[in-house]
């Protein structure tokens, strides 16, 4: 019985020594070995969405799961990708639950006054600027603030977008998102440096991101590719 008793216990103390490596696999992948299933993961994302670039796609998905190998994140469900190449009249923000290798939204997003017209053109890190961060962030906590409901946005990349909290570079809703501001300026309205979202389906976006997202954002012609630390590490 003693015997019996012990198994038991050990039986049911299992699943704490078990559960984090099923549940956070990447955590323990060693440098250079993030990638390894990744294909066919992009093979069942890519097809979801036609007009983002397969290639945008797999960096920020392969860039996602680098953070994670380096132990520079926990691991995420759902990834978001901005391609600010497109202009600001076209939706060019995608959000896809990767677990259950789904597209949840497509959608306008604005970028920063001092960004570009209606095409993206400047990006900064730096406080005041009122430009948009490119790069890799992981998704935080939601909060009630001056643009209302708004998710916080923790830049992973030193130089590129690190000092995004301290800027206050938040996902928020915005009244000059939506195609009748289109229609009467021939662009979308810019934020302070915000990714900028219809009002109408913030709340949905930001609900599932919050603490559970990664969100990356990209630019065909900035310096990201030759200046990002984590670019480098992720090839």
């Amino acid at each position: 019985m003693r015997t019996g008793f012990g198994m038991l216990r050990l039986l049911a103390l299992l699943p704490l020594f078990i559960s984090p490596a099923f549940a956070s696999p990447l955590a323990s992948l060693p440098d250079g070995q993030y990638s390894n299933s990744s294909g066919s993961v992009l093979a069942e994302l890519t097809p979801l969405a036609p007009r983002l670039s397969g290639r945008v796609l797999k960096t920020a998905y392969n860039t996602s799961r680098c953070a994670v190998a380096r132990h520079l994140s926990k691991p995420a469900r759902y990834l978001g990708v901005i391609d600010y190449t497109l202009p600001s009249t076209e939706k060019r923000f995608w959000m896809f639950d990767v677990h259950y290798r789904k597209l949840l939204f497509e959608e306008l997003v604005a970028h920063g006054k001092n960004t570009g017209e209606n095409y993206a053109r400047s990006f900064s890190n730096t406080l005041g600027s009122l430009q948009s961060s490119l790069g890799l962030f992981r998704t935080g906590e939601t909060y009630l603030g001056k643009n209302g409901y708004s998710l916080r946005l923790h830049g992973l990349e030193t130089g590129i977008n690190d000092l995004a909290f301290d800027r206050t570079i938040v996902m928020h809703g915005a009244p000059y998102v939506n195609e009748e501001f289109i229609q009467e300026h021939g662009r979308l309205g810019r934020s302070w440096g915000c990714p900028a979202l219809r009002p109408e389906v913030t709340q949905k976006v930001l609900r599932l991101f919050e603490d559970n997202g990664f969100l990356f954002i990209y630019h065909a012609e900035s310096e990201w590719e030759a200046e990002s630390p984590l670019k480098p590490l992720c090839q």
